[in-house]
């Protein structure tokens, strides 16, 4: 019997689509799923949810539910991490004001920028403190993890601790929806100029999404780098094998400059083909916290829309309450897009091997430049208890050096943050591109220790 333990269960994002699809599979028919989260309500609400579809579809899994990780994870195989600290949109948002007063202005502020130290440094208590435990109640199981920022959390618990982990992400999806985009006119799909944005606003969703599912039935990428940073290599029709990347660069210059701007940029004077869109793109970028340009107006890097998408989640765990009580909208909830959790433990625990095409895994040599501990995001064999990622090599001159810069600040980051050591943390933002000032840096620093004090007391012990 395989043992899956979901830590964040009540997660809209990443829970409950993992969830159904740990339910639905016939693979895993027998297995224990173990639901935690330390919101009492959310726990509740999901572990009701799991017990009514379990009946309902006959998954033949058997549910468990706990507030403590800890009582979950004894004789575990595979642990799944989305946790959050909360309130999520609120830290957020605060995350983004901090360098406002000093004239800097964070694109996005989840995964880079001092928003993305902020973000980082706490959630490594509760992650490393579930790794920690993970050592003595189920040291052989794999950590997957779906929390942010993704490869700063990963390269803390392959560093910091015995547990081995994967980080699972579906940004590759945005680079298939914009090579559908560009190729629509030779593949003869219809509604390309309703796709107008990759960002994460819910009035671009369908369309996004719609484009991401043609393009990866149709089309193969190869993309490699780090998480939210990855880069297109090669390009192929999936049934022919033929080589797009040409016709796709070709298409791609005809496109309207003003679908992803800073995209269509970095594309022209770098070569390869940034995969997560400009959203997230210009978060690992230099030139985007200019005062005297505001580059996020010429680049359209919005910030996240914390209200809406809040209110949002609200609207849509009301509609889920709805179903629970009424047993009414079971077949609504089938089928979702998976997150690849399924996938990976499937692969895992079998013998034929899955070829996964983003994985978050310790670098050792399959992208030169990069350090060993280097968590970098690229293909992967999934198969027979391990993860073997593919060789990618060298990556050219100026990706590596943007690449380079962004895991030494991360690394430097998770670092200063276990150690509760305040050069370190000065030294991450100074790697950090939003930073352009050395005083500066330093006084960042202490508002993000003193906005987040309670969640980092090891830098006031």
């Amino acid at each position: 019997m395989t043992k899956i333990v979901c830590i964040g269960a009540g997660s809209f994002s990443f829970g409950l689509s993992t969830l159904i699809t740990l339910l639905q599979s016939k693979d895993l028919d027998g297995s224990e799923i173990c639901l935690v989260d330390h919101n009492q309500a959310s726990l509740d609400l999901i572990s009701q949810l799991a017990e009514w579809l379990n009946s309902e579809w006959d998954c033949h899994k058997q549910i468990s539910s706990h507030s403590n990780h800890k009582d979950a994870l004894k004789g575990a195989n595979f642990v799944i991490n989305s946790t959050e600290v909360t309130p999520r949109e609120q830290l957020w948002e605060a995350d983004c004001k901090i360098t406002d007063k000093y004239g800097l202005r964070q694109p996005y502020g989840e995964n880079g920028g001092p928003g993305g130290f902020a973000h980082a440094a706490r959630n490594v208590a509760p992650v490393l403190g579930i790794a920690r435990d993970m050592e003595s109640l189920s040291p052989e199981a794999w950590l997957i993890n779906f929390t942010n920022p993704m490869h700063r959390l990963c390269y803390l618990v392959n560093s910091y601790s015995k547990i081995k982990v994967v980080g699972l992400c579906h940004q590759l999806g945005m680079g298939y929806a914009m090579v559908a985009k560009a190729l629509a006119g030779r593949y003869k799909f219809e509604g390309a100029e309703e796709f107008q944005s990759t960002h994460a606003d819910p009035r671009h969703h369908q369309s996004s999404h719609h484009f991401q599912t043609l393009g990866q039935k149709a089309f193969k990428i190869k993309a490699a780098g780090l998480n939210h940073f990855t880069w297109m290599l090669n390009l192929q029709d999936r049934a022919s094998e033929e080589d797009l990347y040409p016709a796709f660069r070709a298409a791609w210059e005809k496109l309207d400059p003003n679908f992803e701007p800073l995209t269509h940029k970095v594309f022209k004077h770098f070569g390869l083909f940034p995969i997560p869109g400009d959203e997230h793109l210009c978060e690992y970028l230099p030139w985007m916290s200019n005062p005297q340009t505001a580059p996020w107006e010429k680049y359209d890097s919005s910030l996240y829309d914390w209200a809406l998408n809040a209110a949002l989640r609200d609207f849509q765990w009301d509609m889920i309450k709805f179903a629970i009580t009424s047993k009414n909208g079971a077949e609504s909830l089938k089928y979702p897009d998976s997150e690849g959790a399924l996938e990976v433990i499937i692969g895992l625990l079998n013998d034929n091997p899955l070829y996964w095409e983003a994985v978050n895994i310790p670098n050792s040599g399959l992208i030169s430049g990069l350090s060993p501990e280097t968590i970098v995001e690229a293909p992967a064999i999934v198969s027979a208890g391990s993860i073997r990622g593919e060789v990618i090599g060298e990556m050219p001159k100026a990706v590596s050096g943007l690449l380079q810069r962004e895991a030494l600040c991360s690394q430097l980051c998770i670092d200063a943050v276990v150690q509760g050591d305040r050069k370190l943390a000065v030294q991450s933002l100074l790697l950090d591109p939003v930073i352009n000032d050395i005083d500066i840096a330093e006084i960042v620093l202490v508002d993000i220790l003193e906005a987040n004090r309670e969640y980092l007391p090891q830098f006031w012990d």
